[in-house]
C-alpha cells in the first residue's frame, strides 16, 4: 500500500486535553471492546513511550507501533501506519500528552494533532471532567476551534461523579460545541493500572487479566455510544501476517524480561527485515547467553527494580563480560547501559554488582535526571554507524553515572543536541565493540543503523569462523 493511499475511515486517534486525563484507559477500553467483538485491531502510540504499547499488544494480540512526528518524518510515519493497518478492521491510535503538546510551544512537531493531520484520522477527545461543570464545554470549544484542520469524532468525559454530572455536561455543550458527546465514564479506581517513576507498570509485570479486559470492555459497552462512534467499520478483513526472513545472516540476542522491555517495535522489525534473527533471552532468569549469537541488544526498562536478581545471576553477568571482551557487538540503551556498568545503587541505597563491561558505577536519584527528545551525531565510527551519521531518539531516566572520572578507557562518540545546534553535549560510551547510552534511538530515523549493526555482527561472525 502506498503511504498516500491510507484509508482513514477505519481509524481513530484517542487524544486528551492533558496528561493523566484518561486517554490510556479509553484507548485500552476501546481495544478490549473491539477485540471482544471479533474485530482485528491495529494499535499505535504517538510519541516515544514504551509502556502503553505493551498493554496495547496484550489486549489486541497485535504488535503496537510508535508514531512520532519529531523522531520520524511524515513519510516514514505514514508508511508505518499503512503497513501496520493492512489487513485489519480498524486502528486505534493513542495520543501523547495533551492534543496540541509536542516538542515546543511554537509549533505542532511531535504532537498528536500533527499526527492526526498526517494520517487523516478523526479525533476522540478525552476530558477529565472531575470537579468541572459548564466550564467543560468552554474547554471543549477551545480545543475544537484551536486548529480548523482537525476533525473530531466526539468527546468522552472521564472521572464523572454521577450520571447527573454527564447530563449537566451535555446541557452545557448544546449550542456551544459542534462535536457530539459520545458518553462519560464514572470514577473507578479498579480500572487503573499501577504506576512507578517512569510511568505505568509494564505489561511484563502487570499483565491485564481476562477480568481486567472484561471491565475495560464494559466501560465502552455501558458508557459510550458505540453505534455513533464505530459506524461503518468493515468486517470482512483478516489479520495480515508478514513474511519472515528465511535465511537470516546473523543471530542477535535481545534481552527481554521484566527488567528489560523498552523497545520500539520498529527497531526489532527493521533488524529482522535487514536479515537478523532475533533470539530473546532473560538476564534475570536465564543462566547464560543464547548459543550461536553474533550480537546483543539490551533495551531499557527497570534494572534498578530487579537489581537483586540481576546481580545474583553471576553466570549471565560473566557471559556478558566475556562477550564484550571478546569483541562481540553489544548495543545497550538506558537500563541496558546500566546493566553493562559495574554497579547499580538502587533507590534504597543498596549496591548491586553488574557486568562491568563499562568502568562506571550508576545510582538512582530521587528526582528525574533527564527527559526529552535527542538528536545524536556520531563523532566516530561505531557498531551502529559511521562518523557523521545522524539518528534521533528520546531520553528519560532517574539515574546517573557516579564515577565519571573513570572515563579514560571509554570513548564518547555521540554529540547530542536536544534542539538542533543548541546545548551540545557528549554521550554514547564505546569500549571496543560495546556501545551504551542513556538515549533510546529510533532506528526508523536512520534505517542504515540496522544494516550497520548487522554488518558489525557479520564481521564478528566471520572472525569466529576463520
Amino acid at each position: 500500500m502506498n503511504a498516500d493511499q491510507i484509508n482513514s475511515g477505519n481509524g481513530l486517534i484517542i487524544a486528551g486535553t492533558n496528561s493523566g486525563c484518561g486517554k490510556t484507559t479509553v484507548s485500552l477500553a476501546l481495544m478490549a471492546w473491539l477485540t471482544g467483538k471479533g474485530y482485528h485491531v491495529s494499535p499505535f502510540k504517538v510519541g516515544p513511550d514504551f509502556i502503553d504499547p505493551g498493554h496495547h499488544t496484550r489486549i489486541t494480540g497485535n504488535k503496537s507501533r510508535n508514531l512520532d512526528g519529531w523522531m520520524l518524518d511524515k513519510v516514514y510515519n505514514r508508511k508505518t501506519f499503512a503497513k501496520g493497518t493492512k489487513g485489519f478492521h480498524i486502528s486505534i491510535v493513542e495520543g501523547v500528552m495533551g492534543l496540541f503538546d509536542g516538542f515546543s510551544g511554537k509549533d505542532e512537531a511531535g504532537s498528536t494533532a500533527q499526527m492526526a493531520k498526517w494520517l487523516g484520522l478523526p479525533i476522540v477527545l478525552v476530558v477529565n471532567a472531575q470537579s468541572m461543570a459548564r466550564s467543560a464545554a468552554a474547554l471543549v470549544q477551545g480545543f475544537e476551534n484551536f486548529d480548523p484542520e482537525l476533525s473530531f469524532a466526539g468527546v468522552i468525559f472521564n472521572k464523572l461523579g454521577s450520571v447527573n454530572h454527564l447530563r449537566y455536561l451535555k446541557e452545557a455543550m448544546e449550542g456551544n460545541v459542534r462535536m457530539p458527546c459520545l458518553g462519560g465514564i464514572l470514577r473507578d479506581q479498579n480500572i487503573e493500572i499501577p504506576e512507578r517513576h517512569l510511568g505505568l507498570v509494564t505489561e511484563d509485570e502487570h499483565q491485564l487479566s481476562g477480568s481486567d479486559m472484561d471491565r475495560l470492555s464494559n466501560i465502552i459497552e455501558s458508557s459510550i455510544d458505540t453505534e455513533k462512534l464505530f459506524k461503518g467499520i468493515g468486517t470482512s478483513l483478516k489479520r495480515n501476517v508478514g513474511k519472515k526472513e528465511k535465511n537470516p545472516r546473523v543471530k542477535i540476542g535481545v534481552a527481554r524480561d521484566k527488567a528489560f522491555c523498552f523497545y520500539y517495535q520498529d527497531n526489532l522489525d527493521l533488524l529482522e527485515k535487514k536479515g537478523a534473527e532475533l533470539v530473546y533471552f532473560s538476564p534475570v532468569s536465564d543462566q547464560n547467553l543464547p548459543k550461536g549469537i553474533q550480537a546483543i541488544y539490551l533495551g531499557g526498562g527497570y534494572p534498578e527494580v530487579f537489581a537483586g536478581p540481576l546481580s545474583e545471576n553471576q553466570t549471565m553477568l560473566a557471559d556478558m563480560k566475556k562477550a564484550s571482551l571478546g569483541g562481540m557487538p553489544i548495543y545497550a540503551e538506558c537500563g541496558g547501559f546500566m546493566y553493562l556498568c559495574r554497579s547499580i545503587t538502587d533507590h534504597g541505597d543498596h549496591y548491586h554488582k553488574m557486568s562491568g563491561c563499562f568502568p562506571f558505577e550508576t545510582k538512582m536519584l530521587k528526582g528525574r535526571k533527564a527527559l526529552g527528545y535527542r538528536e545524536i551525531t556520531l563523532s566516530g565510527d561505531s557498531i551502529i554507524g559511521k562518523k557523521g551519521w545522524v539518528v534521533r531518539g528520546h531520553e528519560f531516566h532517574y539515574s546517573e553515572i557516579d564515577n565519571r572520572a573513570q572515563q579514560s578507557e571509554v570513548k564518547q562518540i555521540y554529540t547530542v543536541s536536544p534542539r538542533a545546534g543548541v546545548n551540545l553535549v557528549q554521550e554514547g560510551y564505546q569500549k571496543g565493540n560495546t556501545l551504551g547510552s542513556y538515549i533510546h534511538l529510533h532506528f526508523g530515523s536512520n534505517p542504515e543503523v540496522c544494516s550497520h549493526l548487522i554488518r558489525s555482527a557479520v564481521t564478528y561472525k566471520r572472525k569466529g569462523e576463520s
